[in-house]
């Protein structure tokens, strides 16, 4: 797909439903008694994988992808049936690693595995404390990535007990894995995180009807609560939305209002670099969602200064970090990016694939161990782009498309479908808008 430079941006989007929260209200809406309707649901290629995956375990899931609404009617904690054969996750990291908590619960046998990426991306970082609370969950290849087989009789086996778990790294995904599998543990099951990562799971769990706590960087859950069905309605992604704040920001003349944002602290991080970096931002009609806060964004353009990011924001903005970079290669002084070694395990090695695909723009930019290095303010041009097959890497570089001088081509532009189905259409409204 071919980009070109554009002049104003004007408009008002409302971006799909948040992906963290529309995963977790499918697996809580199936392990809850009777019926739970969402709506905002995102219909990209993630949130799918994991309707489908509960369908295949008997689980009743009416899905109109029209109207964004999906209808489940839950079976209880202990209503899954075995699936017939393979449970595939696509390309969802979420689905498989919180999927593996709730599946180590169980009295039967399945296997969990996914396309390519899936099958590289570390699995031992959940493997390690279902482990330790008496999970039987083993690498199929023994290389500590999927196929996951759970409840094989090739493990260690016994009913699952409560843990305190302190986790090496702030992962949502990790820390979620194991709430889910605490619902049938023994105990109180409590994981502690160097620092909090995003916390959809503990707002929805307790909604649902879970006895669940927080303090400082540790949640606590108690196992075998009776979770009911209830009415989700999901906000607009953040990260999706942070596209559209660079876009916004970074072409000259801009305008653009986002609708429905939800703007929970455990990921808004995006906004305080933003402003850290001297950003027009501000937030109207602030609310409450279904026990989220969400807001409206209004962003316009602004000239923006390097900054330094790393340490316990990191985890607040770890999957808008590839539009920082974009922001940080146009605004003015060096823009330092640390602490966020994350990266090199999501859909890509994101630390190297941005930092070739911006020097190909002319970008001064030095990858390090653990982020980035950028040198702003230099001109940006036209260049091939190697998305990767990550729906952040392609939508990044439409936005820095915008700016630079002659043609870009981004190569597997689709793979956007994965969060943003919708992306390309609703970047061209904005050029009808101005």
């Amino acid at each position: 797909m071919k980009f070109r430079k554009v002049g104003p941006l004007k408009g008002c989007i409302t971006v799909p439903g948040d992906k963290s929260i529309s995963h977790r209200a499918v697996m809580l809406g199936a392990l809850a008694e009777g019926k739970t309707e969402i709506s905002h649901f995102l219909q990209g290629a993630d949130c799918l994988s994991t309707i489908r995956c509960f369908r295949q375990m008997g689980i009743d899931i009416v899905n109109d992808e029209e109207k964004e609404s999906v209808i489940i009617n839950g079976k209880g904690l202990y209503g899954l049936s075995k699936p017939a054969g393979l449970l595939d996750v696509g390309n969802s990291g979420t689905t498989i690693r919180l999927m593996s908590g709730i599946l180590c619960g169980q009295s039967f046998e399945t296997v969990i595995s996914g396309d390519a990426s899936i099958r590289k991306r570390p699995m031992s970082r959940i493997m390690t404390p279902l482990s330790m609370m008496g999970a039987d969950i083993i690498s199929v290849e023994g290389n500590g990535c999927a196929p996951l087989a759970i409840n094989s009789g090739k493990g260690s086996f016994g009913r699952l007990k409560g843990i305190h778990y302190s986790s090496p790294v702030a992962s949502a995904q990790v820390k979620s894995c194991i709430l889910l599998a605490g619902l049938y543990a023994d105990g109180e099951t409590s994981v502690t995180e160097p620092a909090l990562s995003r916390n959809h799971t503990e707002l929805m769990l307790a909604q649902f009807g879970a006895e669940i706590s927080s303090s400082g960087n540790t949640a606590t859950i108690r196992p075998n609560p009776v979770l009911k069905g209830s009415k989700i309605e999901v906000p607009g992604d953040i990260s999706s939305a942070a596209f559209f704040i660079a876009a916004g920001l970074l072409v000259p003349n801009s305008e653009i209002l986002l609708k429905n944002v939800g703007i929970n602290p455990t990921r808004e991080g995006i906004l305080t670099i933003c402003r850290q970096m001297g950003a027009d931002i501000r937030l109207e009609n602030v609310r409450k969602g279904s026990g989220e806060p969400v807001a409206d964004i209004i962003v316009r353009h602004s000239e923006l200064k390097g900054t330094e990011i790393g340490g316990h924001i990191i985890p607040t903005l770890i999957d808008e970090i590839p539009i920082i970079a974009i922001l940080a290669s146009v605004a003015k002084g060096r823009t330092v990016i640390k602490d966020a070694a994350e990266l090199k395990v999501k859909e890509s090695n994101r630390i190297d694939v941005m930092a070739d695909n911006l020097s190909r723009m002319g970008a001064e930019v030095t990858p390090t161990e653990d982020g980035l290095i950028i040198n702003g303010g230099k001109p940006l041009h036209g260049a091939t782009i190697d998305s990767k097959s990550d729906h952040r890497i392609a939508m990044s570089f439409a936005i820095a498309s915008l700016l630079a001088e002659g043609e870009t081509e981004i190569v597997d532009a689709e793979c956007v479908k994965i969060s943003y189905p919708n992306f390309y259409k609703d970047l061209k409204s904005l050029y009808a808008g101005s």
